[in-house]
């Protein structure tokens, strides 16, 4: 099947992608991040302010680091939109049509927004972070683009978002957690509202891609192989701090030892796509399509095979400065 007959199955799905707009909020029913933060017309914001820092001070540097390479991802929102929109069968041709796909990439897009906007306001309130610097990186990532290795295919796409927004899902609820257990209530509420967000949208990601196996079942399963041949590559990759170092693979080794993402939970969401689109039972599948269906069966157990071996190595990786948190290591 030729890349114009994928964006042809994709426009065949426009009723589906309008029936997944009941996923995105209105509006008026969504939340915004002033609900969360002190308002600042109050007469009382000082007092409000300062309860928010002594929640926050208890944040140890490790969960700052994760906390500020999640928010230079929901902040490069404007490079995600833009690779979307590459694509003929997602793409929004003049801005403000109203298909049901443009409809959906311009909600999605809306609501993501808030995430970025939220997190940020609530670092600059807490004072625990060189917000110039963090400023810096999301500058650089988004002047460094986005490459997710989709080729512009839509299959590509969608799988790529449906893995994503699971991954983003976990990490957001991981750092709520830790948040709350050190006492950071305000922060564990914003992290589950954001995770809220990110759960909806996987669905409608989940459910776009098990519609193009059922319309296209060999290519899909092709393409879905292809995706984890050369992996996932994270929407961050790119993040600099204008040095040399590899900034974003010492997030991410933070991230992986804090237990906030790590590879087993790369591998668990690769076993959950695997069995939610259930790929082990799609019938008459031949060639490089059967060959892709046997892999992606086997992959998930290979990959939580290596989990445990990667985490320990990742306790003797030595500790990195980090210019979000005024130079100290973790």
């Amino acid at each position: 099947m030729t890349l114009l007959a994928k964006d042809d199955v994709l426009i065949d799905m426009e009723s589906l992608a309008e029936e997944q707009l009941s996923l995105l909020k209105s509006v008026k029913d969504s939340w915004q991040p002033s609900d969360f933060l002190p308002d600042m017309a109050d007469k009382d914001w000082h007092e409000k302010v300062n309860a928010l820092r002594k929640k926050a001070a208890a944040l140890p540097d490790e969960l700052l680091v994760i906390l500020v390479g999640n928010i230079v991802t929901e902040e490069a929102l404007p490079s995600y939109q833009t690779w979307l929109n590459r694509s003929q069968g997602l793409k929004d041709e003049t801005g403000v049509s109203a298909t049901p796909w443009a409809l959906w990439t311009r909600g999605w897009t809306a609501e993501e927004n808030r995430h970025g906007d939220l997190l940020n306001k609530y670092l600059y309130l807490s004072g625990r972070v060189n917000m110039r610097s963090f400023e810096i990186t999301t500058h650089h990532l988004i002047k460094n683009g986005f490459d997710p290795n989709s080729e512009n295919d839509p299959y590509r796409a969608i799988v790529y978002v449906a893995f994503q927004e699971r991954a983003t899902k976990i990490s957001h609820s991981n750092v709520g957690k830790l948040a709350e257990k050190c006492g950071d209530q305000t922060l564990g509420k914003i992290c589950s509202a954001i995770a809220g967000d990110e759960a909806r949208h996987e669905e409608a990601y989940k459910r776009f891609f098990r519609r193009i196996i059922e319309m296209d079942p060999a290519n899909a399963v092709i393409v879905f192989a292809q995706m984890m041949k050369q992996r996932i590559s994270m929407p961050a990759r790119l993040m600099s701090d204008g040095t040399e170092r590899d900034l974003f693979n010492q997030f991410a080794v933070v991230a992986q030892r804090s237990e906030v993402y790590t590879f087993r939970d790369y591998a668990e969401i690769l076993r959950h796509l695997v069995d939610y689109w259930e790929i082990a039972s799609i019938p008459g599948l031949s060639g490089e399509a059967a060959s892709s269906q046997e892999y992606l069966c086997r992959l998930p157990d290979q990959y939580l095979a290596k989990a445990n071996r990667i985490r320990e190595t990742l306790l003797n990786v030595p500790k990195e400065p980090f210019e979000w948190i005024f130079g100290r290591s973790v």
